[in-house]
């Protein structure tokens, strides 16, 4: 098996895996005030210190949550309380069903090369009657197309808008900072940089705590913001996988530029080719075959890709984000390559032969 489906879930890294482990061993809960509780407090706090170091927010507005669609909603559901909304329209479905007043919502519209539409949302912007919560995705999850995020800020700053940011799949990929971002809040979740599954954050800007409505009120963790004792292990492996992933970047444009020189010789085409992305994703179109039979020869291959995100595998129809970058019924014929912090040239050059037997194979059927 060649797994190629990173932007899903990266492999964990080694130093997320020891970090669990470590914090398996530690039995004592972070709120209980005794020996073993204080033990397990020091390892909640150092992640919550290093994570907030590289983001550059005060550590108290690191609310630590399951993941990132927790951290998406909480975000959207506290920062836009009685607040317009205004949601890109290549937004991941934990941000654009977050909402639970849908007459609030406006959509933002994207060029075809996927970058938002600037020039829309000024215009929405320009009505000052009502405040405004922005939510602009840093990255997106199926093309790996990058938003101008300074321009957005900027015009969400002159409006007087909050901007709220899903950064779930940038963190630990590109250097991310609220500061730079002028972002009110960021959503990231551990196992998208190669930490365990089943936690997250969501960092808010300020120099002190900023009060957000809990989801869920239970025994006042998180500051009051997210109750629930906290996943030690997963939380000391994101901490632990985001210090690694940052310390030694892996340089992945060139391995990705080789796989789409050689698909698009196959007539394929190359979603947000003309925008730029994570040097990790490639999101392919062939047309005249249907995503689901492209995986299903490639997984009798032996590799593992998506058609998207894979939080909605299996939906007829097409990906929402290609049809809001104007590619109509070509939506359905995608295939995205996300490759893993882990990937070798080898492997690169197997999908390669294995992608154009299979396209042979259909022109000959």
């Amino acid at each position: 098996m060649i797994y190629l489906d990173a932007n899903a879930t990266e492999p964990l890294r080694p130093e997320g895996r020891e970090a669990a482990m470590e914090a398996m061993a530690v039995v004592g809960n972070p709120s209980s005030p005794h020996s073993a509780g204080r033990q397990a407090r020091a390892i909640l706090d150092h992640a919550r210190r290093s994570i907030s170091t590289h983001l550059g927010v005060h550590p108290d507005n690191c609310i630590f949550t399951s993941g990132g669609t927790e951290a998406n909603t909480l975000a959207v559901k506290g920062l836009g309380k009685g607040r317009r909304r205004l949601v890109g329209a290549t937004e991941h479905d934990a941000v654009r069903k977050a909402s639970d007043d849908a007459d609030r919502v406006e959509v933002l519209p994207v060029l075809p090369d996927g970058r938002i539409d600037l020039a829309v949302l000024e215009e929405k912007l320009s009505d000052r009657s009502q405040e405004t919560l922005v939510c602009v995705m840093l990255a997106n999850n199926e093309t790996g197309v990058i938003n101008p995020m300074s321009e957005v800020s900027r015009l969400c700053r002159a409006a007087q808008a909050k901007l709220h940011v899903d950064a779930v799949q940038a963190v630990g990929r590109l250097p991310v900072s609220l500061t730079e971002l002028g972002a009110d809040s960021v959503a990231l979740s551990g196992h998208k940089f190669g930490g365990l599954k089943g936690t997250g954050a969501l960092v808010l800007a300020g120099n002190g705590p900023v009060v957000v409505p809990p989801m869920q009120a239970g025994g006042g963790q998180e500051r009051g913001r997210r109750g629930g004792t906290q996943a030690l292990p997963a939380i000391a492996s994101m901490s632990a996988a985001l210090d690694a992933a940052l310390a030694q970047p892996v340089e992945l444009s060139a391995l990705r530029d080789r796989l789409e020189a050689a698909v698009l010789q196959q007539g394929v085409v190359v979603c947000g080719a003309d925008a730029p992305r994570l040097t990790n994703t490639a999101c392919l179109v062939l047309p005249g075959v249907r995503s689901e039979a492209q995986l299903i020869a490639l997984d009798l291959a032996g590799f593992c890709v998506s058609a998207g995100s894979a939080c909605s595998s299996g939906k007829v129809g097409g990906s929402h984000v290609l049809h809001a970058m104007g590619l109509g019924d070509l939506a359905g014929n995608a295939l995205r390559v996300s490759l893993p912090w882990n990937v070798e040239a080898s492997h690169i050059d197997e999908f390669i032969e294995a992608y154009t037997m299979m396209v042979i194979r259909r022109k000959a059927d």
